[in-house]
């Protein structure tokens, strides 16, 4: 996967985490001088006054709430890239096939952005390129609500890449079939000795290839160009209709399989002491079918709710999210100062925040949202869903190291759940 770069600014006012996002966001505050109604668009922002935000081709919508009993309609308009310029946007992510496997991660590969830029298909915003509208009486360009909706909108990019694309015009769907076409259409048979559709066993296949195979010496090793990481090819033919898995699921366990691979020879080899049901939620969390799924529960033993949300805490913070989401953890006691000072500053405009501290937990019960300290010592946002006696806490956003960011995080999440 390719490295992503880090958000070139962090602190009280970081709307984003990823670099891509804080990239969004410099686009905004590029396109004004008017520090003012900027300052206007983060308080609304922070105190969860924008509604749910929808991004179609062109167009980031939402209702933002201001002085008013009524809310405002606002909108961003972003330009979409044309089909020429898409096809120049495959072409680039098909030329190393990590680059699909970080986007599918959550990850906007930095090399991607750079590649794009060079080939006249600009991903990132430019400066000036967001265009905002709203039915507002204010003439400002961007006003407060549209600014508010453009920060709130950091904490989607954060979480989902996707989105940027859907903005350029392109949904995630129709991002991958494309992708699986080229994939397809590149893809020669004739070389294979192997009928296409059919297989070999597995230790067969080992059997062959280790067989064959001579490693090579230190001298040779040492002189060899490190290869770049990929990720394979989906499967394309349909499995026996009679049997209890789909090309979906063999496609999500191959991004599994290739995603652990790629740790385990980078030296990473905490998967291969994983609990039974840590790797149970690690499966699922791959997107595996709702078969599979229900499979996959039946055999931790855990309530279907319970184990769901140990796989969006898995999902939301990696194995740091599925340890905050299992249980209550001893925190560091300094850190959950530093969080409630920071909260409660001013320039935050939080200062009148009612939260109650319990072990690694930070909960604002009037807003329904909490925040939770994890072993890696970020922030992972929560939301309080359900009703009546089945409401319960469950992960709303990626985990980061601001405890304002992850606060703002949870709040947007109330907004459009």
């Amino acid at each position: 996967m390719t490295p992503a770069r880090k958000a070139p600014r962090t602190g009280s006012r970081a709307f984003a985490v990823s670099w891509w996002g804080q990239a969004w966001v410099d686009a905004l505050e590029a396109s004004t001088l008017d520090a003012g109604r900027l300052s206007r668009g983060r308080t609304y922002a922070r105190k969860g006054m924008v509604g749910p935000v929808t991004a179609t081709p062109g167009v980031l919508r939402a209702e933002v709430e201001g002085s008013n009993p009524w809310p405002y309609d606002s909108a961003v308009r972003l330009r979409v890239l044309t089909d020429a310029q898409w096809d120049t946007l495959f072409d680039a992510i098909a030329a190393q096939a990590g680059r699909t496997a970080a986007l599918l991660d959550g990850e906007m590969p930095a090399d991607l952005v750079d590649d794009a830029r060079t080939a006249g298909v600009p991903l990132l915003p430019e400066p000036g390129e967001l265009d905002p509208e709203c039915s507002c009486p204010d003439w400002g360009y961007p006003c407060k609500h549209t600014a508010a909706l453009c920060y709130a909108t950091a904490a989607h990019l954060d979480a989902d890449p996707f989105w940027l694309l859907a903005l350029r015009g392109r949904t995630k769907d129709a991002i991958l079939s494309a992708l699986r076409t080229r994939r397809q259409t590149h893809t020669a048979p004739e070389n294979s000795e192997i009928p296409r559709g059919q297989g070999v066993l597995a230790c067969d296949a080992f059997a062959t290839w280790n067989g064959a195979f001579t490693p090579p010496t230190p001298e040779a090793a040492q002189a060899a160009p490190n290869e770049p990481e990929t990720a394979p090819s989906p499967p394309t033919t349909e499995p026996p209709p009679a049997a209890p898995f789909t090309l979906d699921d063999l496609e999500a366990l191959a991004r599994d399989t290739a995603q652990r691979a790629r740790s385990l020879a980078a030296g990473h080899t905490a998967s291969l002491t994983s609990t039974p049901l840590e790797d149970a939620a690690r499966l699922a969390a791959t997107g595996v079918g709702e078969d599979w799924f229900h499979r996959l529960v039946l055999a931790t033993g855990l309530p279907p709710l319970d184990f769901a949300r140990l796989v969006r805490g898995l999902r939301h913070g990696g194995p740091a999210g599925f340890a905050t989401a299992r249980a209550p953890l001893t925190p560091d006691s300094a850190a959950m100062a530093a969080a409630r000072t920071a909260l409660a500053d001013p320039d935050n405009t939080d200062s009148v925040l009612r939260l109650r501290a319990w072990r690694n937990r930070l909960t604002a019960h009037d807003e329904g949202i909490q925040i939770r300290l994890g072993p890696d010592n970020r922030w992972h946002p929560y939301l309080r869903e359900g009703r009546g006696t089945g409401t319960a806490w469950w992960p709303c956003a990626p985990a980061t190291a601001d405890p304002t960011a992850a606060l703002l995080a949870a709040r947007t999440a109330t907004t459009t759940a």
